[in-house]
């Protein structure tokens, strides 16, 4: 029986942080683990360049940054192939044909393109690469027919945008592509986490967040800038418990439900101080991000090997990417000279 195929990824514009571990990382590793799956992970430095275009090095910065982060998690490429996409050619080129299948309308109403549009402040001068992206995922999606996709709930008019394009490639050239679902976590709460300064969730262009490879004292400063209840000012003080940032954490992060109901209780009805509270969360964050600074400081140590990992899994990728090319191609009719 053949194994379903897993596509995911994420952009190289900044070290990976909670929100990346707990929305979608964490799951990844859980994924792979059960070796139900054949999971390819793409480092999408292509779709980062769509809104980098004249600042490229920071795309090259962060490259090896977040292969240090895949593999420190725990995501191993003896069971995933880790990959990076302008390694992979054939990948344009499906973008190309998948093109003439997308209005520029149809563009426009996408959900996730508007609000990034609006977040990037673009207004006019959106950069047509970064318009046109959700075609490109589309492409990178269908080259190695993933059936899965592990997204957050914000990410889902992008899966329904790519299940558009697979239907009308069907409908034209014949059954070729496959159509794929979503995976999106199970805790709403752990795929939207926010920020330490309890505004939005958590970003790297906002600088709010933690991230995997943050050092114990770097980490423990921002557990302790927190943000809790503004109004809980004094320790006898009744606290709010909804809003408050520390216990959105614990509840992602606390396995002790019971220890944490009783906090909860204690908080509400006054005499829990917020340091407390911050100092039993820095206990849990750092066990929990012990393990994976380790790894990382391993792999740190052979940059080589992380550069050989991603080679490796680039040329896998793209044996997989070309077999999908060479039945597109022969599906739209455009292999003229085959039989020379």
């Amino acid at each position: 029986m053949e194994k379903e195929i897993i596509l995911t990824g994420d952009r190289p514009t900044g070290k990976l942080h909670l929100g990346h571990y707990v929305g979608s990382l964490k799951n990844r590793v859980k994924l792979q683990n059960t070796g139900a799956y054949d999971t390819y992970i793409m480092i999408a430095d292509q779709q980062a360049l769509t809104d980098n275009a004249k600042d490229p090095q920071k795309i090259i910065d962060n490259l090896i940054e977040v292969a240090l982060d895949y593999l420190a998690v725990g995501l191993d490429p003896k069971l995933s192939t880790i990959f990076v996409q302008s390694q992979i050619p054939e990948l344009s080129e499906l973008t190309m044909y998948y093109l003439n299948l997308v209005t520029v309308s149809r563009l426009q109403r996408n959900p996730t393109v508007k609000e990034e549009i609006k977040q990037k402040n673009f207004e006019l001068s959106v950069p047509a690469g970064f318009f046109v992206y959700p075609v490109s995922q589309a492409a990178d999606i269908t080259a190695f027919k993933a059936s899965c996709v592990p997204v957050g709930e914000d990410q889902l008019p992008m899966i329904e945008q790519t299940r558009e394009v697979v239907r009308s490639f069907n409908s034209i050239y014949g059954e070729v592509l496959v159509e794929p679902k979503a995976l999106v976590p199970e805790s709403g709460a752990s795929s939207r986490l926010p920020g330490i300064d309890g505004k939005a969730k958590m970003s790297k262009s906002m600088g709010n967040g933690i991230y995997l490879s943050d050092d114990p004292d770097t980490l423990k400063k921002k557990v302790m800038s927190m943000f809790t209840d503004p109004k809980h000012i004094r320790v006898e003080d009744p606290g709010q418990v909804e809003g408050n940032v520390v216990f959105t954490y614990l509840d992602v992060f606390c396995e002790d439900k019971q220890i944490l109901e009783e906090m909860k209780a204690h908080y509400t009805r006054g005499g829990l101080g917020d340091m407390k509270i911050k100092k039993y969360l820095n206990e849990i964050l750092q066990a929990e991000l012990e393990p994976i600074r380790n790894r990382r400081k391993e792999y740190e140590n052979d940059i080589s090997e992380v550069k050989k990992i991603l080679y490796n899994g680039s040329i896998k990728a793209k044996e997989k990417a070309s077999q999908t090319l060479k039945e597109v191609r022969d599906a739209i009719g455009i292999e003229y000279f085959k039989n020379l």
